[in-house]
C-alpha cells in the first residue's frame, strides 16, 4: 500500500500560483528533459568522476527509469536514495521523477535505526544504497533490515561492477537496461515528487513531502533572486544532495534553471577549496561551520595557492550567520554572503545580494524581506495564532509557492505545525520591522533553563561569535543538580591561542548581556562535529561535555531568578 500524501494547501490557492506563472506547472523531468533539448552538451555535473553532459545524464536517467520500471516501481510510490554526493544520486533522482515515482533521499553517515524508520513509516518499496562509502555498507546493512520493513521489495545497490551484495539489485545492471521504448510519466505538477528529512527537535526525523511545483517553482524562485543575469548557475553544494538544503540540487538547479551541480562525495574545507579554484561557482551553498573551516584553511595557505575566483554569491543556510563570520567570508571570497533562513517545513527567506554582509541587528538574526513568489511569512501569538503588529515578537509562520503538502505518515505533526489554511508553524520565534524585513529572535523550544529562567543559545552564540579568539561556537545545556541545567559554550579557537571562559564572559559582559546568561562551562574543540546533513552536531557535542573536563569561570553568573505565582 502507497503512503497517503494529501495537500494541506487549499487546492484553488495551490492552483493559482501555476495560474500566474509563479510555477512552471510541469513535473521536474519534463523541465529537465526541456533544458536538455535546448542546450544537449551543457555541462550538468561535475563530481569525482568527471562531467557528465546533459545529454548523456538524461541517458542514464532514461536507462536507470526504465529498470525501475522492470522491477515494479510504479507512481507513487517511494523509493528510498542513500548516496554520497555525485551523478548517481541526481540520475536517481531523476529517473524516479520520470516514472512519477516520489524520492526519499537522506543523507549517508545517518544510522541503520534512522534509516528504517524512514522507509518504514514512508513504505518505501525500494531504497538505491552505496555498497560502501567511507567504511559504512549501506546496502547491506539495508539488506539485514529488510524483514523488518514489509513494503520494502528491493535493495538497489551502487557500487562498482560485481561489488553489489547477495540479495541485492545491482545498479550498474539498471543502468546498463534498454530504454529505447521509454516513455516518461507525466505526473500531476501538484503531486509528490520528493521527501524532505528533516532533523528538527521531534524524537524521529520529521519527513515533509514536496510537490514538482514547490520544489521547481518554489524553491525554484528563491536560487532565481540570487541570479542577477539569469545565466544558468554553476553550483557548488557543500552539504549532501540528500539533505533539505541539498534539495536545491537537482530538482532547483538543473531542472529548473538549467545549471551545473559541483559536487562533492564528502566534505572537507581542502576538497571544497580545491573545487571553487578549479571549477569557478557562481554559487556555493553550504552551512556557516563548514564555511568557517575552510576560512580557517585559508588563513593557513601560502600564496602558491593562488586567489578564490569571486562567485557570485556564497549563500549559507542551517544555523545563525554571525556577523564576523560573514564579514570574513566576503573578504575572503569576494562576493556578497547571503543569509539563508529556511527549513524542509516550508520557510524560506534570506539577505540577498544588496549587501557584502548581513547587516548586525540587536534584534536577532536579520533574515531579509519575505519573497512572496517563494514563501510569505507573518508573525503570530503563539498561544492565540493570531497575527501581531510589525516590530511585535512572535511565532513565525509561512505559507507560499515553496510550502510543502503534508508531513508523512505524521498526523500529529500536522495537526501541530499546520493552520487549517495551511501555514507552516516554524516554532521559531521572530518580529517584522516597520521596512517589512524579517529578524530571526530564537526558537521556542530551543531553549537552556537554568534554574527556572529560560535563556536561548542563539542569543549567547550569536554574540560570542564576535569574540576574536572564537572561530566558531555552538552552545548546549549540561545538567545539573541544583540548577536543572547550566550552559556550556563548545568553541573552535581563532589562532594559536585559545579563549578561557573568563575572557568569554567578559565580552558577553561588555556586550551588554546579562550574567544569568553567560555559559558556566567551557569545552574547546578542534572542529565541531557535523550531523550527516552537515548541521553542527550538537548531540555530539553533549556526549563529549559528559565526558570531557570543563572550565568553570572564576565567578559564577547571577543566581537564578524567583518567578511569581
Amino acid at each position: 500500500m502507497t503512503v497517503a500524501l494529501h495537500d494541506l494547501l487549499p487546492a484553488g490557492l495551490r492552483r493559482s500560483w501555476a495560474t500566474d506563472g509563479t510555477c512552471p506547472d510541469l513535473d521536474l523531468y519534463s523541465l529537465f528533459r526541456a533544458r536538455q533539448i535546448a542546450d544537449p552538451h551543457a555541462t550538468a555535473v561535475i563530481d569525482a568522476k568527471g562531467t557528465l553532459c546533459y545529454t548523456a545524464l538524461d541517458r542514464k536517467v532514461r536507462c536507470l527509469a526504465t529498470g525501475l520500471r522492470n522491477l515494479g516501481i510504479r507512481p507513487g510510490d517511494v523509493v528510498g536514495v542513500q548516496l554520497p554526493g555525485g551523478r548517481g544520486a541526481v540520475i536517481a533522482e531523476l529517473a524516479l521523477a520520470a516514472l512519477g515515482a516520489v524520492a526519499l533521499p537522506f543523507p549517508v553517515g545517518r544510522g541503520s535505526l534512522e534509516a528504517e524508520c524512514l522507509l518504514r513509516r514512508a513504505e518505501a518499496v525500494a531504497v538505491v544504497a552505496a555498497v560502501e562509502h567511507r567504511g559504512d555498507h549501506h546496502a547491506a546493512g539495508l539488506r539485514d533490515l529488510a524483514p523488518a520493513l514489509p513494503a520494502l521489495r528491493h535493495v538497489i545497490a551502487a557500487g562498482r561492477a560485481g561489488a553489489a551484495p547477495e540479495g541485492t539489485v545491482a545498479l550498474h545492471e539498471l543502468l546498463r537496461t534498454d530504454a529505447t521504448d521509454f516513455v516518461p510519466a507525466r505526473p500531476d505538477p501538484d503531486s509528490a515528487a520528493r521527501i524532505l528529512v528533516s532533523s528538527g527537535s521531534e524524537a524521529e526525523p520529521k519527513m515533509v513531502a514536496y510537490s514538482h511545483n514547490a520544489l521547481a517553482g518554489g524553491r525554484g524562485n528563491f536560487l532565481a533572486s540570487l541570479m542577477p543575469d539569469k545565466a544558468p548557475p554553476r553550483c557548488l553544494f557543500l552539504v549532501p544532495l540528500g539533505s533539505a538544503f541539498g534539495s536545491n540540487g537537482t530538482a532547483v538547479t538543473l531542472a529548473r534553471h538549467g545549471g551545473t551541480l559541483i559536487l562533492l562525495d564528502h566534505f572537507t574545507p581542502e576538497a571544497a577549496l580545491a573545487a571553487v579554484r578549479e571549477h569557478a561557482p557562481t554559487h556555493i551553498l553550504g552551512v556557516p561551520t563548514m564555511v568557517r573551516m575552510m576560512l580557517d584553511r585559508l588563513e593557513r595557505s601560502g600564496p602558491e595557492d593562488g586567489a578564490l575566483p569571486s562567485p557570485t554569491a556564497l549563500v549559507l543556510g542551517g544555523s545563525a550567520l554571525d556577523e564576523t563570520t560573514a564579514r570574513a567570508a566576503s573578504r575572503a571570497f569576494g562576493c556578497p554572503v547571503v543569509n539563508l533562513y529556511g527549513s524542509a517545513d516550508g520557510v524560506n527567506c534570506h539577505t540577498g545580494l544588496g549587501h557584502e554582509v548581513p547587516d548586525a541587528d540587536g534584534a536577532g538574526v536579520v533574515a531579509g524581506r519575505p519573497d512572496p513568489r517563494v514563501a510569505d511569512i507573518r508573525i503570530t501569538d503563539p498561544r492565540t495564532h493570531e497575527k501581531l503588529a510589525d516590530g511585535e515578537i512572535g511565532e513565525i509562520i509561512a505559507r507560499g509557492p515553496m510550502t510543502p503538502m503534508c508531513y508523512v505518515a505524521s498526523p500529529d505533526l500536522d495537526a501541530r505545525y499546520r493552520t487549517p489554511e495551511g501555514w507552516v508553524r516554524t516554532g521559531d520565534l521572530g518580529l517584522i520591522d516597520g521596512g517589512g524585513v524579517l529578524h530571526v529572535v530564537g526558537r521556542l523550544k530551543d531553549i537552556v533553563i537554568r534554574g527556572g529562567a529560560n535563556i536561548s543559545p542563539a542569543e549567547v552564540e550569536r554574540q560570542l561569535g564576535s569574540h576574536p579568539q572564537v572561530r566558531d561556537v555552538v552552545c548546549v545545556g549540561v545538567p545539573d543538580e541544583l540548577m536543572g541545567e547550566r550552559l556550556a559554550a563548545c568553541v573552535v579557537a581563532r589562532g594559536a591561542q585559545p579563549p578561557t571562559l573568563d575572557s568569554l564572559t567578559g565580552h558577553l559582559t561588555r556586550r551588554g548581556l546579562e550574567r544569568r546568561k553567560h555559559p558556566e562551562h567551557l569545552l574547546v574543540v578542534a572542529e565541531l562535529p557535523l550531523t550527516p546533513a552537515g548541521k553542527p552536531d550538537r548531540a555530539a557535542l553533549r556526549e563529549r561535555l559528559a565526558h570531557a573536563p570543563l572550565a568553570v569561570p572564576a565567578a559564577p553568573p547571577a543566581p537564578p531568578l524567583t518567578r511569581a505565582s
